[in-house]
């Protein structure tokens, strides 16, 4: 028996097919994922995201602990309420999560970590946190609805008073706040607009029977993966982990290398590999958006072939994430590649080599394909 959200037996109840999920058991559907996947693209969709582990940072010198344990710079969080993602790295360089930071106040922060690797992120966190003098606390105490989808916003925010439901409405794009007794982030993991939606986890129950009622879809895991690749999104343990550095995993531009004497941990490794880039790029590795174009499905691990010049040996590289794209009705996945890769590709799929093109992601955003 794995670890269980306070939704465990409203999920037995509606349905759902469990599964373990980083030692979690939680819902793949309900019944029927591809019509999950297409409730959140048109109309909303809700997901049980309570695994997720939030903590709060608290003392005087959050900000200068947070300026050395993440990669992106917590300085371009000035107004209370917004919202950065960013990695965590080893001295290496090697990513040990991803996450997200709320500035909630000077002295308090709020990050959102992985299920998976929530004991790691923990000890991790207070041990750099310990020569600051800030205060980690696991907030076990909450619970986590993502409501996700066109309608997402309008739907949840009727269920509020007038005058919280006008703040919750408010919210820019990656920026959370309290708003009566949710804390509501506008943020999510499918492409489309939407809350995620903190709160005590003894309430979360109502609130996922009063969403339902709304008119609201309860999806499950399977929907938030294919909805998470089309969107360009990464999954930790599949498209980035502590073997990879942000650089070769799409995450570049969460790494914030100016101002040049903020010292965060795995920086030193980072400019290394920059450098390195500059005067051998044949040896990086990037990764890429693929799309499938013979017949067959992307998976995870499967060899990508690049196209050598007569006599010369072939290169490769392997697929991190795929799947079947219900928005394209194709098969889409993220694969790392030696840097000079060209265009096309052959994915080797049960023996067989199939073409593949290297695309721009995201594939698909606010319900729109943005992939030929």
């Amino acid at each position: 028996m794995g670890l269980r959200t306070p939704l465990y037996d409203m999920h037995l109840e509606q349905g759902a097919r469990m599964v373990d999920f980083g030692g979690w058991d939680m819902p793949v559907h309900y019944g029927s994922q591809l019509e999950e996947h297409h409730a959140v693209r048109r109309a909303a969709g809700m997901f049980d995201v309570s695994h997720m582990c939030v903590i709060d940072l608290e003392g005087v010198a959050t900000r200068a602990c947070l300026a050395h344990l993440i990669a992106n710079d917590p300085g371009k969080l000035q107004s209370p309420g917004k919202a950065l993602y960013s990695c965590m790295l080893r001295e290496d360089g090697g990513v040990l999560d991803d996450l997200i930071v709320y500035f909630l106040a000077e002295n308090w922060f709020r990050l959102v970590v992985n299920a998976g690797t929530r004991d790691k992120d923990l000890a991790w966190i207070r041990a750099q946190a310990a020569p600051f003098g800030v205060t980690v606390t696991e907030r076990s105490d909450l619970a986590m609805i993502a409501v996700q989808g066109p309608q997402a916003r309008d739907l949840a925010a009727a269920l509020l008073p007038p005058a919280e439901r006008e703040q919750a409405l408010g919210l820019s794009p990656f920026s959370g706040a309290q708003v009566g007794g949710w804390f509501v982030g506008r943020t999510g993991y499918t492409g489309e607009d939407g809350f995620e939606i903190v709160l005590p986890a003894a309430a979360v129950g109502q609130l996922w029977r009063d969403l339902r009622a709304a008119g609201v879809m309860p999806c499950g895991l399977g929907a938030r993966d294919t909805l998470r690749l089309e969107a360009g999104m990464n999954l930790y343990g599949s498209d980035m982990d502590e073997s990879t550095h942000p650089f070769e995993s799409g995450l570049g531009w969460t790494v914030a290398l100016n101002p040049a004497d903020r010292d965060f941990i795995g920086r030193a490794a980072l400019e290394r590999v920059k450098a390195e880039a500059a005067t051998r790029p044949h040896l990086s590795r990037r990764q890429v958006g693929l799309i499938l174009e013979d017949r067959g499905v992307l998976r995870g691990h499967q060899r990508v072939i690049l196209p050598a010049a007569p006599g010369a040996t072939e290169s490769y590289g392997e697929v991190t994430s795929g799947t079947f794209s219900p928005t394209l009705e194709r098969s889409i996945g993220f694969a790392r590649l030696p840097a000079n890769a060209a265009d096309r590709v052959e994915v080797e799929i049960r023996g067989r080599r199939l073409a593949a093109r290297i695309v721009n992601t995201p594939f698909v955003r606010l319900g729109k394909a943005l992939i030929a």
